[in-house]
């Protein structure tokens, strides 16, 4: 258990601990402010991810902060967002179970360390390893479920989104659902 971002962030660049580390160009361990009441969740970098070393930085990554700024979130001052793998899957494969279980405890303590009242999963792969198994991101979309005391809800992946735009309304939302929740759960000011 670390007890600072810098401490685990240190210790995520090094990994080795599956074969995503040998095709990797940069670990995408998480960005945000490190007192977010609000943490995003995807399944894994993409290209610009890899590339830049940042989290939804590609076209996916414009869409999403779309959203956020929609309802008075950003990166810069009030959330987290961070990966199930901080590695790029090949070919942006979705991450294998192995692969996600080498990086989950890096995923564990970022969570440990930011405490946040509410997790939005972006993504089916997210939403089936943090809410259910079984979760169907076309059926459960901002349904809200809570999990050792914090507020979890499943959304649709940003690049899913650009490939399935009917979708984006149903997106916008379920981000109008989390600012309702953030209303009603978080202490800070949004």
């Amino acid at each position: 258990m670390y007890d600072t971002m810098e401490a685990l962030r240190r210790e995520c660049l090094n990994c080795q601990k599956c074969p995503l580390a040998q095709t990797r160009t940069n670990v995408v361990f998480g960005v945000g402010v490190e007192d977010a009441e609000v943490l995003l969740i995807g399944e894994g970098p993409g290209e610009q991810e890899d590339l830049r070393g940042e989290p939804f930085v590609g076209r996916g990554g414009q869409l999403l902060e779309k959203y956020l700024a929609a309802i008075d979130l950003s990166r810069e001052k009030n959330t987290y967002i961070a990966n199930m793998v901080k590695c790029r899957p090949p070919k942006n494969r979705d991450p294998l179970p192995e692969e996600m279980e080498a990086c989950l405890p890096y995923l564990r303590n970022q969570t440990a360390i930011l405490r946040p009242k509410i997790i939005v999963c972006l993504g089916r792969i997210a939403a089936q390893k943090l809410i259910s198994p079984n979760f169907r991101v076309t059926k459960e979309h901002g349904q809200w479920f809570q999990r050792n005391g914090v507020w979890m809800m499943g959304t649709f992946h940003p690049a899913a989104l650009l490939r399935n735009p009917r979708n984006k309304p149903d997106a916008l939302e379920d981000f109008q659902s989390l600012r309702e929740k953030i209303h009603e759960v978080c202490t800070h000011t949004y």
